[in-house]
């Protein structure tokens, strides 16, 4: 039996290796929102159109995307201390090459932070499902997602006034890129071998490609899981896509808001997930229920998004809305959570990495077309508030879409499960 002092010991430990693993996914989520507040500069450094940048820029997601279904199995096959600090590494590669403003070189340093930053949020959600209280799942899940959008909202609040006050661009990603060494190397210090995390006595899978697709089989095959990945998808685009690629270009070009106060009003949606994702995730936990929190959250999305797309101007203060907005999507998380509950638990990683990968396609696939639909509409000149209008018009109907897909999700909430979910999986197994 494991003694109380050793049990507070192994929780520690796991959570500074969760902790540690959050500020990786607050560095990724800074690079992943900065280029929103200079696609001026990077349109002149690279030569390209705005719509060129964007596609650029976009490349993130084509390496966050598959690779989260690599990030996923690997958590449940040889652990996260194996891979997470690797990750991390190629973020900080990845920065570097981008900084180069060789259009070929940056072009594979951005698919490299998208590929390496998936370890940071898969990585802390499978210590968070595995080691830690199921009671407290969505809650930790929430504030996982809290440092990411920290991460965001710094991109744009904090990097945008840099770049307006005359760092140059590429020296931001320079550095960046020597700041994510030494956290990859913490990483692999802090987080706990997967012999140490393993219970005595526990039997598991080898790690193997025949285990690793019959646990894609198994978590595809589950409806559930790809209505959680399409529901957390669609919430999410009007943030991957909508507010940090084009959110400062909107406010500029369609209200005629400066510069710096556009990315002020910008940064307050990644703000408002600061204090949704774990807000909300809270509210679940303490209802013991999922889909009412998704619902209800998800209407307020759509009602946020069509009245900053047609809405008056004026009418309410200048942050608030952003802040609704960012607050209420927070309910996308509450997905990672319900995927977990509704696969089994040996799969926790893998369910994550499947998710993760529905999840980021539709923003990979669905980024370049929204980017060659605004370009379209202005006919190559000066954006106006109907160019965007038409353009991002059909997220309201994403965000409607989901609210329908969410009627039709499985309560997995503890009391929807009859269990107080208080134990750890690996405590209870002790």
């Amino acid at each position: 039996m494991t003694m109380p002092a050793q049990r507070s010991g192994a929780g520690a430990a796991i959570t500074a290796a969760w902790l540690l693993t959050a500020v990786f996914y607050f560095y990724q989520y800074s690079m992943r929102s900065a280029p929103a507040v200079m696609m001026p500069d990077l349109t002149q450094a690279f030569g390209m159109s705005a719509v060129g940048i964007a596609s650029l820029v976009g490349l993130f997601y084509w390496g966050y995307a598959p690779f989260s279904l690599v990030a996923g199995v690997a958590m449940d096959q040889v652990g996260p201390r194996a891979v997470v600090p690797v990750g991390a590494a190629a973020v900080a590669v990845g920065s570097i090459l981008f900084s180069t403003g060789d259009p070929t070189l940056a072009s594979i340093g951005r698919f490299m932070q998208g590929a390496g930053g998936v370890f940071a949020l898969i990585g802390a959600i499978y210590l968070v499902s595995t080691y830690m209280p199921a009671s407290r799942a969505a809650t930790m899940i929430g504030l996982t997602q809290m440092f990411g959008m920290a991460g965001g909202s710094a991109g744009q609040f904090v990097v945008g006034p840099l770049i307006g006050g005359g760092v140059a661009w590429n020296s931001f990603w320079l550095w960046m890129g020597f700041i994510g060494l030494p956290i990859a190397i913490a990483l692999f210090v802090l987080i706990p071998s997967r012999r140490s995390q393993s219970s005595s006595g526990e039997v598991t899978a080898r790690p193997g490609l025949g285990v690793a697709l019959r646990g894609f089989g198994t978590i595809f095959a589950n409806p559930q899981s790809i209505l959680c990945g399409l529901i957390a998808g669609l919430i999410f685009m009007p943030t991957t896509i909508f507010d940090m690629v084009w959110g400062v270009r909107f406010l500029e070009e369609a209200h005629n808001i400066p510069y710096s106060e556009a990315v002020l009003r910008s940064a307050s949606v990644p703000f408002g997930w600061i204090i949704g994702c774990p807000l909300l995730g809270w509210l679940s936990d303490r209802i013991g229920r999922r889909k009412p929190v998704i619902l209800g959250s998800t209407i307020v999305l759509l009602l946020c998004l069509a009245f900053i797309l047609y809405g008056p101007t004026g009418v309410l203060p200048p942050y608030a809305l952003g802040l609704l907005t960012g607050i209420v999507s927070g309910s996308a998380m509450i997905n990672y959570t319900v995927i977990k509950e509704a696969n089994r638990p040996d799969l926790s990683g893998t369910a994550t990495g499947v998710i993760n990968f529905i999840n980021f396609s539709m923003t990979a696939l669905f980024g370049p077309i929204f980017a060659g639909m605004l370009a379209e509409a202005s006919g190559g000149g000066s954006r106006q508030l109907g160019h965007y209008q038409d353009t991002f018009q059909p997220l309201i109907y994403g965000i409607a879409l989901a609210i329908i897909l969410t009627l039709f999700l499985r309560e997995t909430g503890p009391k929807a499960r009859g269990t107080t979910g208080t134990q750890t999986p690996e405590l209870a197994t002790s």
